[in-house]
């Protein structure tokens, strides 16, 4: 999928007027120091700001200001994503980055008002998630350390570790950044959770359950023996098989090894760690939960975020009006 950028690096700053991009880079300190987005976002908000910065220089000049920015001028930007062939989530993504900045300006006085906020968003279609069943994740649970061993490479050598892997994607619904974040100290054994470290630095205590637990236990002597061997310590709960760098697993290996077990057990080529993050949402929804309590473990700051992360089937649904609602039969 394309995405929006600016031009060669060398042309960028000859091409951008300063005092916009002067504003858009103290942004980027706040979103990194204050706001504490992840590099990702950092990154993706700074490529599309400075594609918008240079689209500014060439179409009101240099010496352009914010003050000078109306909405029609931001449409027209978008108008010309669309000619780049960009997809409608795409351009949606660089209006997101652009509002944000805009919203930012406003609140620090160097405008009056957010004119991004005139831009409708694109509609984008909406794709439901292709969520794995409780029997098919069980299925890939059991079958972890069932492989032969010559079959066994890399991160994939260590099913004790992989079985936690999927057992704290699965069973706490945490994101895959959250999971490779986990310490040690992190795990509360006396109140039965986890301490999670989500976006934005924020904290939240998440229920452990006894699979989890037991997997843990099962691997923890294993990680203090590999540990022991390399005469070298590590806070990290999750370590890489050699030990690299400070011994932390990457969510990159993370997706490396679901992916693996996903296709060795059955599953669609798709499936990521986020996949069982929908799962342990949708899953835990159909059997009856409480949407809040589902978006207080998910740590979402919107219910509206939850709501995308279940879904039902129309006759789940029609099942639960029929055994809920006084009205539904005669």
């Amino acid at each position: 999928m394309k995405t929006a950028r600016a031009d060669k690096p060398g042309n960028e700053i000859e091409m951008r007027a300063p005092e916009i991009d002067r504003l858009v880079k103290e942004y980027m300190v706040v979103l990194t120091a204050e706001r504490a987005a992840s590099e990702h976002t950092v990154r993706a908000y700074q490529r599309e700001l400075l594609s918008f910065a240079t689209f500014l220089a060439k179409r009101c000049g240099p010496g352009v200001s914010p003050m000078q920015i109306e909405h029609p001028v931001i449409r027209e930007y978008l108008g010309t994503l669309y000619e780049k062939d960009l997809s409608k989530p795409s351009v949606a993504r660089a209006l997101a980055a652009i509002r944000s900045w805009f919203g930012w300006l406003a609140r620090k006085g160097h405008i009056d008002q957010n004119p991004a906020k005139l831009v409708a968003t694109p509609k984008l279609p909406k794709h439901l998630p292709r969520v794995p069943g409780v029997e098919q994740v069980n299925q890939v649970l059991d079958g972890i350390g069932s492989s032969k061993p010559q079959e066994k490479t890399g991160e994939t050598a260590w099913p004790e570790r992989d079985r936690v892997i999927l057992e704290l994607l699965y069973g706490c619904g945490i994101r895959n950044a959250e999971l490779v974040g986990l310490n040690l100290e992190d795990i509360q054994w006396g109140n039965e959770c986890l301490l999670v470290r989500g976006k934005g630095r924020k904290e939240r205590y998440v229920p452990l359950g006894d699979a989890a637990a037991e997997a843990i236990r099962v691997y923890l002597p294993l990680r203090a023996k590999k540990l022991a061997e390399a005469k070298r310590p590590s806070e990290a709960l999750l370590l890489n098989a050699r030990l690299r760098g400070n011994g932390r697993l990457t969510t990159r290996s993370v997706g490396r090894i679901v992916k693996h077990l996903a296709l060795a057990h059955g599953l669609a080529a798709d499936v990521h760690p986020h996949t069982l993050r929908h799962a342990f949402g949708t899953h835990m929804l159909e059997e009856g939960a409480d949407l809040r309590a589902i978006q207080e473990i998910l740590g979402h700051a919107r219910l509206s975020t939850t709501q995308r992360y279940t879904h039902l089937t129309t006759g789940q649904v029609a099942a639960v009006y029929d055994r809920t609602h006084p009205r539904a039969k005669a």
